[in-house]
């Protein structure tokens, strides 16, 4: 005995069909993937150009900063892929040779996880680039603290105005090194509690956090 199909009606048909607005969201990342990768191409070749006269805590930085670019591109590709086969349409890629093994499985819980832990990834390496820039200071004033102000005022008036007055200083504080770990620290404890409200719904381990 064959079963009919229901039909279905325009509104649920409209409804469904609307995904397709966000074909055009996943076209932006795409773009904005180019973008990055201008940019990290510019970095490159800063990096080869002025190799010779840098330190190697600079060189170190300057390549903190490629890996923050490809890191940031990895979750791109994530966010298109990932987000394009959950909410959009099947990529049917079964048969290729070059199908992330995550795609397999991918589903809305698994994409959150997965873009929290490249969250905290990104954060370690701006973390990192902090520290390492943080212990180059040498006693360094704030640009914006009144001292330096006052100092760089001074001497403008004792040396004139078309006199060039450079003063060394530092667009970092304690403070801020302070609240930009505590914002990693809460990036960890999200994604924790994302795999563990995971783990919950499904009754067994996150399948993100196991590949």
């Amino acid at each position: 005995m064959s079963s009919t199909q229901t039909p279905i009606s325009p509104l649920s048909s409209l409804i469904f069909a609307s995904r397709w607005l966000q074909l055009p969201l996943y076209l932006g990342l795409i773009l904005a993937q180019c973008v990055y990768v201008f940019l990290f191409g510019k970095e490159l070749w800063h990096l080869l150009h002025k190799a010779n006269t840098m330190g190697e805590q600079e060189i170190m930085l300057l390549v903190l900063g490629l890996i923050d670019v490809v890191m940031i591109s990895n979750l791109l590709v994530m966010v298109i892929v990932g987000g394009y086969e959950t909410f959009v349409s099947r990529l049917r890629l079964e048969n290729h040779p070059d199908q992330p093994e995550w795609l397999s499985h991918v589903n809305a819980s698994v994409l959150k996880v997965k873009l929290a832990l490249s969250i905290i990834g990104i954060s370690s390496i701006h973390l990192l680039k902090t520290f390492i820039a943080a212990g180059n200071l040498d006693g360094l004033p704030s640009c914006n603290s009144d001292a330096y102000l006052q100092a760089v005022s001074a001497a403008v008036a004792a040396a004139g105005p078309t006199a060039a007055v450079a003063f060394k200083c530092s667009a970092m504080t304690s403070t801020g090194v302070m609240w930009q770990t505590i914002i990693h620290c809460a990036f960890i404890l999200s994604a924790i509690g994302i795999a563990y409200t995971d783990k919950l719904m499904n009754g067994t381990p996150s399948k993100a956090l196991s590949h």
